[in-house]
């Protein structure tokens, strides 16, 4: 399994379309900040609109992703020459529709990906602020099957929408996490993530770690794999992803551990191994610096929320 599927499937995620907006005319969406545990998610299938998030702007277009990892507010504003017409809202069996009169100016779905303590919050917290990839529309586009199944789906609210919508959101993420910052238009506020990397030699390093966390990892034998020097690894890393190797090695090794501590009942020793500690005690001071807890507090968490 790659890298990216392998990270979502331990972060054990839910998904969720919250509205789906057919409007007509410019409009202003103001999105107050998500609670602990929750990313917000917006895809555009038809029209233009400008994101404003962290007082930096992204102009989006139809085929586009944004996806906020740190759930701040944030504002969507609808660009048309058109004055805004209106809305009502028609609250569906699974799907909520916010729809003015006419011909919409936008087809946007907004939603939500929801997250436990553990490994789904280190995925997050890896990540940058933003996330946007742009697709496009084109029959070659991997969102345009996509985007015509939510829109069967959510035009229909039959039995399953939910379900089917939830899925159909989880592959949204796979592909932001694969595709995100490698667009001509992303800005510096707006960097890719190190899923996106796209350099064969980082690429192997990132499969590397992910699936062998638990290998005495240097510097030098990242370099080793990634058919490169230290120096240029160092260098490379940084520049494709914004973190160094050594806070992504660490990273990574804790998000592993923490899907073991909330997947399974294997001892602290046993874990520590895993990822390459040497002694529980080690391993549990790098994770309670990494996550904010210790291994035991983040295991009576889970087992608390188990049914």
């Amino acid at each position: 399994m790659d890298a990216i599927s392998t990270l979502i499937r331990m972060a054990r995620l839910e998904a969720a379309v919250d509205v789906r907006c057919l409007l007509t005319g410019g409009h202003t969406l103001d999105n107050p900040p998500r609670p602990p545990g929750e990313v917000p998610f917006h895809v555009l299938l038809e029209g233009r609109c400008v994101a404003e998030s962290g007082g930096h702007t992204l102009e989006l277009s139809a085929g586009d992703v944004l996806v906020l990892p740190r759930a701040g507010q944030h504002r969507l504003r609808v660009t048309s020459q058109v004055p805004p017409v209106p809305a009502g809202r028609r609250e569906g069996p699974s799907v909520t529709t916010l729809r003015s009169d006419g011909v919409p100016s936008v087809d946007l779905f907004c939603g939500h990906y929801t997250y436990q303590p553990g490994a789904g919050a280190l995925l997050f917290n890896g990540l940058p602020d933003v996330l946007h990839a742009s697709f496009g529309m084109e029959a070659r586009s991997p969102l345009r099957l996509l985007g015509e199944l939510m829109r069967n789906e959510a035009s229909v609210d039959g039995p399953g929408a939910g379900a089917l919508l939830a899925s159909l959101c989880e592959a949204l993420l796979a592909l932001a996490l694969r595709e995100a910052g490698t667009d001509e238009r992303q800005t510096a506020a707006f960097s890719g993530p190190w899923t996106a990397v796209v350099d064969p030699g980082l690429q192997a390093v990132v499969n590397a770690v992910v699936h062998e966390p638990g290998r005495p990892w240097t510097l030098a034998g990242l370099a080793e794999v990634a058919g490169v020097s230290r120096a240029t690894l160092v260098r490379r890393f940084s520049t494709a992803t914004g973190v160094g190797v050594a806070e992504f090695l660490t990273r990574t090794r804790m998000t592993v551990a923490a899907d073991l501590l909330t997947t399974t009942e294997r001892g602290l020793d046993d874990i520590a191994a895993s990822v390459g500690y040497r002694s529980a005690s080690a391993f549990g001071r790098v994770f309670r610096t990494v996550t904010g807890t210790t291994p035991a507090r983040l295991r009576r968490s889970a087992a608390r929320r188990a049914p």
